[in-house]
């Protein structure tokens, strides 16, 4: 780990520590509050009007910044979404020191989730949260609500020290981070750069801090067959049957892309980073009658270094030869896409705000904070890919998220707040609150 020199006065540390602590239970009831809200695609308004609450109770002037299509469709970074934007404003808010004499800091997190799956099989009701044992259970407990607590309790904190940053703090809460992080990008866009970004997502199963992501491509595949009546079933063509061959073949590109010789340097010790998932398949249209018509929705994942654009060429190439495969028996194939065109990115334990992270994280925990390479992706790419900001995320103990019974650690979300508190006062420095 690198020692970083502490600039924080002994009794502003321990001031700053001392009210995180004390704002324990609030944060809890804030989580509980976030979590109750339903807040999947197309459906984040109250997640978002509770964060804009949240901004307000820290004495900010919370404003929306819309997803204009228009203006970003050329920009890089760019996914093509899933369903339209109107009265889907991510909401962000920034606090301006009185002298700006420390580094700019943003802090940001998304508060859209991912569908619960089968609700019946959830403990307790994935949106009425229940605390088992030190940890919160609910979807989107994890991921990553937990993390935008903990950045507004941090910054509070400091306001209960009678302390404030001596820089510019900027503050988002973005929608679509599950999809295509064209929130991040319209919020990027919208806000003056910063010196760094934080953003505190789940680690995997444990505090860490990301050093890599690999980038992701979302295909959506219609299979067309013939139909007939079940009587005669063998003059038709099954799209379902058909389906299956299209998987296979994701199967085998998945294994071909995990090739050592493809691996980037950062997944070294990872010898499966990029992982093909069939997520969704609709279709078919009477038990009786051969299916006609089949619609696989595909993750597909990108190595850094990769364009996600070249793997969307790849895709395009792998399904015009499976519809050659003989076993199609002449099924038609055609794929679009929509959701994720996202690219990898690398998020160096060297750069000054990871080492700053790192060094809080040892100061708080007594614990060395562990490296990860996620085969996953965040909303941190934008700014170190496409605005030259040092970005990294780091967050709470998380488990199951996109699973059954998602969690989270309370005492990992106080550990974590309390490391984005000391770390938002080192890095930006801090003022003497005006009273």
């Amino acid at each position: 780990m690198t020692e970083i020199s502490p600039t924080i006065d002994p009794g502003a540390r321990s001031a700053i520590l001392d009210a995180v602590t004390g704002l324990a239970g609030k944060g809890v009831a804030m989580l509980d509050g976030l979590v109750r809200h339903r807040s999947l695609l197309g459906h984040e308004h109250g997640a978002l009007d509770a964060m804009a609450a949240a901004y307000e109770g820290l004495g900010l002037a919370p404003r929306r910044v819309p997803v204009d299509v228009d203006a970003l469709s050329g920009r890089p970074g760019f996914s093509p979404p899933l369903i339209g934007y109107a009265g889907r404003d991510n909401v962000v808010a920034e606090f301006t020191p009185r002298d700006g004499t420390g580094r700019s800091l943003l802090l940001q997190g998304h508060v859209d989730v991912v569908p619960e799956g089968a609700a019946d099989l959830w403990t307790t009701p994935p949106f009425e949260p229940s605390i088992r044992d030190g940890r919160m259970y609910g979807r989107g407990a994890g991921d990553m609500k937990a993390g935008l607590v903990a950045i507004v309790m941090a910054m509070r904190a400091l306001r209960e020290a009678r302390l404030q940053p001596a820089a510019p703090v900027q503050f988002a809460a973005v929608i679509e981070e599950e999809c295509t992080g064209n929130g991040a990008l319209a919020v990027m866009h919208a806000l003056p750069k910063p010196d760094a970004c934080l953003i505190p997502e789940p680690g995997p199963g444990y505090p860490a801090l990301y050093v890599a992501e690999v980038g992701v491509v979302w295909a959506w595949v219609t299979v067309t067959g013939r139909p007939a009546h079940v009587r005669e079933k063998h003059a038709g063509i099954s799209a379902i049957e058909a389906a299956w061959i299209v998987a296979q073949a994701f199967e085998r590109y998945e294994a071909e892309a995990n090739r050592a010789e493809r691996r980037h340097q950062a997944f070294a010790e990872d010898n499966h980073p990029i992982n093909v998932n069939v997520g969704t398949i609709e279709g078919g249209e009477w038990n009786s009658s051969v299916a006609n018509r089949v619609k696989v929705g595909v993750r597909v994942g990108v190595m850094p270094g990769q364009s996600c654009h070249a793997v969307r060429a790849e895709i395009e190439a792998l399904m015009m030869a499976t519809a050659d495969d003989p076993r199609m028996r002449g099924a038609s194939l055609a794929v679009a896409f929509r959701g994720f065109m996202a690219d990898g990115a690398l998020f160096p334990a060297e750069q000054p705000i990871a080492q700053m992270v790192s060094a809080q994280h040892h100061a708080v925990t007594g614990a060395a904070l562990r490296h990860y390479a996620a085969a996953g992706l965040t909303d941190a790419r934008f700014y170190t890919l496409y605005q030259g900001t040092q970005a990294t995320c780091y967050g709470p103990d998380a488990t199951n998220i996109h699973a059954i019974d998602e969690s989270v650690g309370l005492d990992c979300v106080v550990e974590t707040t309390k490391v984005l508190a000391l770390t938002i006062a080192e890095w930006c420095g801090l003022e003497r609150r005006s009273p």
